[in-house]
């Protein structure tokens, strides 16, 4: 990986942070609460979490000059795999496996971090210096 996939990278996860926390507050709350399971609770704090990424991914990670119209389609596609990604690993980690509910989020987050790094780096805010 060049250094500046690798700065590109660095920010995506720093950038997808915060995404991250508006996600595990979402699934915290409905959890703790018992308006939802983990599962449906972590979808939709995924939801709420890639609304968030999304604006600070075009202007800051990427740095995008795409209109939106191009751009959000691809990026929300993505959002939407990466959330069928986290409920999949929910799904096995949490009521399969028995994993207490905020460590199988933990697990789920790397999977979608890497994932969707990748998907919107070649596609949803697709460049040529990538």
């Amino acid at each position: 990986m060049t250094q500046r996939r690798w700065l590109r990278f660095c920010a995506y996860a720093c950038v997808g942070a915060t995404g991250t926390g508006v996600q595990y507050v979402v699934l915290f709350a409905l959890v703790s609460t018992k308006m939802l399971g983990a599962v449906a609770a972590s979808c939709i704090g995924a939801v709420f979490g890639a609304i968030v990424n999304y604006a600070l991914n075009y202007h800051l990670t990427f740095r995008s000059t795409g209109r939106h119209a191009h751009v959000a389609p691809r990026f929300f596609a993505v959002a939407a795999a990466g959330v069928v990604v986290n409920s999949v690993c929910m799904f096995l980690l949490a009521n399969c496996l028995r994993v207490p509910y905020l460590l199988a989020q933990c697990a789920a987050t790397v999977c979608v971090l890497a994932t969707t790094y990748v998907a919107n780096s070649i596609w949803a805010f697709k460049t040529h210096t990538a």
